[in-house]
């Protein structure tokens, strides 16, 4: 009995609440009818904000999309630049990429540069002066593109570079697409620039030495007159 009249109450009470909605709309109808004059300016402003607010919307999220894809592609065609770039870099020597590393550092303005060109040059392949008088020190590792420069490759060089070889500026620089994890992060503690395969792909493709030796590793020391 009681869930019966509990129902009853329910069913009574959804009428009575649509029958004032129905009232209140009419009301609503009969009002607007007689105001139509007021009510129609602000009805079509009202309209026109929408549309006009939804249209604005879609070209924005359309722009985005179009920015974000043009970005991708930009990015993926630098790549393949970057690898189409390395083509000529990976068919050289060991011999050959060490003389090919000098040259890039002589293209952007470093002086005295000479290549060891032998085994027992404790980690200096190329040694150099950057325009601004520091001593730059290069270990140059032309090691196949899916490998990855060791912890230990980057322990002799660290012991190296500045203490037998006084370098201002010590870079590692590498054919490979990485170092280990391990060896990168004794190559910031360490102060050493870590120069994996798209960097390396960046300064044959033009970009110079001094813009990328913050990028991975600060290169810091002590800036020297020029020598």
């Amino acid at each position: 009995m009681a869930a019966r009249r509990r129902r009853r109450l329910r069913k009574r009470t959804r009428r009575q609440v649509q029958g004032w909605g129905i009232v209140a709309a009419l009301a609503a109808g009969v009002w607007v009818a007689g105001n139509w004059a007021t009510v129609w300016p602000v009805l079509v402003t009202v309209l026109a904000t929408a549309v006009v607010g939804g249209a604005g919307w879609g070209l924005w999220r359309a722009h985005g999309r179009a920015v974000g894809e043009d970005r991708q592609w930009r990015a993926q065609e630098e790549a393949k630049a970057r690898e189409l770039s390395m083509t000529e870099v990976d068919a050289l020597s060991w011999q050959d990429f060490e003389q090919y590393v000098a040259e890039l550092c002589r293209r952007d303005g470093c002086t005295k540069v000479v290549v060891s060109g032998k085994s027992g040059d404790l980690g200096a392949d190329v040694i150099g002066y950057l325009p601004d008088g520091r001593k730059l020190v290069a270990q140059c590792k032309k090691y196949a593109p899916h490998r990855s420069v060791s912890s230990q490759d980057m322990q002799k060089f660290v012991g190296t570079a500045r203490l037998e070889h006084g370098a201002d500026v010590a870079l590692f620089v590498t054919t490979c697409r990485a170092f280990t994890k391990a060896a990168l992060g004794l190559a910031v503690r360490q102060d050493i620039v870590a120069l994996h395969r798209d960097l390396l792909g960046s300064w044959v493709k033009g970009a110079r030495l001094e813009t990328l030796i913050p990028l991975n590793g600060s290169g810091g020391g002590t800036r020297r007159p020029p020598a």
